[in-house]
């Protein structure tokens, strides 16, 4: 597998096009692009992961449904940012059905074959008039072909600080596949996703079933494994689609060739969700939590969370405060039966706790590892033999400023 950082992405698999336009959909007459549209002419299976919140906005309802249907397939996927459409009603049910017939309509398509996605302000209708501008726009840029994907990873993004993608490529015997994948999000981050769109597109011929068990399993892993503030949105989507241009069919590839596909599936998406983290609204470190003797998986994973959410945690990390008690109560709290007699902690390699007992002449080795970028805090619960990791960041006085008014 050959791995590749940024980039055009969404078109390096043949026959996917891209294109970004501007179209004020936050009134705020500036030029940012805010809408874009992904298309492949040859019919694409598809595959969707979306946000587990009892509250959903009326994009990811519409999508997840067509996504489950028998026998779908697409084209087209539209997406704005500036406004999530969510808590919007039954209006907000009908402007994202009036979203995908202005696309089938201006790239002659059924509307059935266009999913929809919005990110921004959540309980404010989305404004029609400018948005059927903006597909009639992005349309046109499908239809002449313009090299967009550029564009369209700029109009996804809200309070990102930047584009964020990434692609693979397989070597088969019959030729190469390609997957390529963006993500936007920056806050209101939180296992089982967040305020987060991403999209992958593959040239490889593959089943919508086997589409959706491989995505499913690379979002576990990837997506599913990071927290920037413990906020979980409306709208998050992951949605995968594949279009066989490539010629290149996976049921009729070597097991080995199956999995390498998966394993790029994997690759890209764990990629995508390490950006995210790094791009977390005016957060200045990247950390690795790392829980190893659990009893099972879901303990594990569970302490991880608690760790990675907490505000006390977090800021510590901020202020490069090596403060192990923090990190021991937080992983406390998370109920598991574990036993602070147990319990060994590290710091990078460096040891923090040897089964409860602090090794304080280790402490301005913790202090120089905190202040650092990046670093990894690793749990030995001595319960069991499982594992679990969450990726999360510090918080900072101007991701609060940044927060307190949109």
């Amino acid at each position: 597998m050959k791995f590749y950082e940024n980039g055009d992405a969404l078109t390096e698999p043949m026959g996917f096009f891209c294109s970004g336009v501007h179209c004020d959909v936050k009134g705020a007459r500036n030029a940012k692009l805010d809408l874009g549209i992904i298309y492949s002419q040859k019919p694409c299976n598809g595959a969707g992961v979306f946000t587990t919140n009892d509250i959903q906005a009326a994009p990811v309802r519409y999508s997840k449904k067509l996504i489950t249907e028998s026998g779908s397939t697409f084209h087209a996927i539209v997406a704005n940012s500036g406004n999530a459409n969510a808590c919007t009603g039954k209006q907000g049910e009908l402007d994202t059905k009036k979203m995908a017939s202005e696309v089938a309509r201006h790239l002659n398509i059924h509307s059935k074959e266009v999913l929809v996605c919005s990110t921004g302000r959540i309980g404010v209708p989305l404004p029609m008039s400018r948005l059927t501008t903006g597909i009639r726009d992005a349309s046109e840029d499908i239809k002449d072909e313009c090299d967009g994907a550029r564009a369209f990873q700029e109009a996804i993004l809200t309070s990102d600080t930047c584009t964020k993608s990434c692609s693979a490529k397989i070597e088969c015997s019959r030729g190469e596949i390609t997957i390529g994948g963006v993500v936007k999000g920056a806050g209101m981050i939180e296992p089982n996703m967040a305020t987060m769109l991403a999209f992958l597109t593959t040239d490889i011929l593959a089943p919508s079933s086997t589409l959706q068990e491989i995505l499913k399993d690379a979002v576990e892993n990837s997506f599913n494994r990071i927290t920037i503030d413990g906020d979980m949105s409306t709208n998050d989507t992951v949605l995968l689609l594949a279009n066989g241009n490539s010629g290149i069919k996976l049921e009729e590839e070597t097991d080995s060739v199956q999995r390498e596909f998966a394993d790029a599936v994997n690759a890209v998406c764990s990629c995508l969700a390490r950006k995210c983290v790094t791009d977390g609204e005016k957060v200045s470190k990247f950390v690795k939590v790392k829980i190893k003797g659990a009893k099972d998986s879901k303990s594990a994973l569970k302490v991880a969370r608690c760790i990675a959410n907490s505000l006390l945690v977090k800021t510590s990390w901020y202020g490069s405060d090596p403060n192990w008690g923090r990190v021991v109560d937080a992983a406390g709290y998370a109920k598991v039966g574990l036993s602070f007699e147990k319990i060994t902690m590290f710091y990078n390699e460096t040891p923090v706790l040897s089964k409860g007992t602090p090794l304080i002449e280790n402490k301005a080795n913790w202090k120089k590892i905190v202040s650092s970028d990046e670093f990894t805090i690793t749990l030995d619960l001595n319960m069991g033999q499982s594992e679990g990791e969450i990726w999360s960041n510090d918080l900072s006085e101007e991701y609060v400023n940044f927060n307190k008014s949109e």
